[in-house]
């Protein structure tokens, strides 16, 4: 895909991973919409986006709502005039052991914490694409979609909903681009490893030296380093049902 004035919708994009694939989308040369659930950190990422000289909007969307998102990818629609790609990165964590014991009293991991974590990161990718994947038969033109997995998804201590959810991304990837290659689009998913996002940054010192540890490469990956996985797969015409893993080396 040339990059220049195609639209892409970037979930999740007021902070972290999100911001940093929406910053490289309109470096290079790309239509931006912005959706997330924090208006004001919204704003300020469009905002750099139109600093890089990039037609930039933001929505505010839970991705977990089906009603949002129809209305949102519409709303896209007849605002850009076209759709042409998706980043579906929004994402939350709820973590905890799935029994422990505290006080001599056996403690079950809450229906709460699960059913949050799938709403957002399984059931949250699955509407995005639909919706995208529907813009673009309509449209009778190719499109991508790049959903954001993790290094996660073959079982993470601690993570049993995260790590369900993004085992279920990955499937779904494989998946959707069997599917949806008749029509000309592509699926395809990142799966970042530990990466340098204000979240991990501001982790105790000492928590982020046992995590570079189980790294091969000894440090975090740059956010950059995973939005050039994004721009590779959206220039890339011939990668489809495929997960790029960019985690530097490491093996959960």
């Amino acid at each position: 895909m040339e990059l220049k004035d195609k639209v892409v919708i970037v979930t999740g994009a007021a902070q972290g991973l999100g911001r940093q694939f929406a910053l490289a989308c309109a470096e290079n040369g790309m239509k931006v919409a912005l959706a997330d659930m924090n208006p004001e950190a919204l704003e300020n990422t469009r905002k750099e986006c139109e600093d890089k000289g990039a037609e930039a909007r933001g929505y505010e969307l839970n991705v977990s709502q089906e009603a949002e998102v129809e209305a949102v990818y519409s709303q896209v629609v007849s605002d850009f005039g076209t759709l042409d790609a998706t980043i579906n990165n929004a994402g939350i964590l709820r973590d905890g052991l799935l029994v422990k014991v505290k006080e001599g009293k056996v403690q079950k991991f809450s229906m709460s914490k699960w059913q949050a974590v799938i709403d957002t990161n399984l059931t949250g990718v699955f509407l995005c694409a639909r919706e995208a994947a529907a813009h673009f038969v309509e449209q009778k033109k190719p499109g991508v979609i790049i959903n954001i997995a993790s290094v996660a998804r073959s079982g993470n201590f601690g993570q049993s909903n995260y790590s369900a959810a993004k085992a279920g991304v990955s499937a779904m990837t494989v998946l959707w681009a069997q599917e949806l290659a008749q029509h000309g689009i592509r699926v395809a998913a990142i799966a970042p490893g530990f990466t340098a996002t204000e979240m991990v940054v501001s982790l105790r010192e000492e928590i982020k030296e046992n995590f570079k540890k189980s790294i091969p490469l000894r440090r975090f990956a740059e956010p950059s380093e995973m939005s050039d996985g994004a721009l590779f797969i959206l220039k890339n015409d011939y990668y489809t049902g495929r997960v790029l893993e960019i985690d530097g080396g490491v093996r959960i």
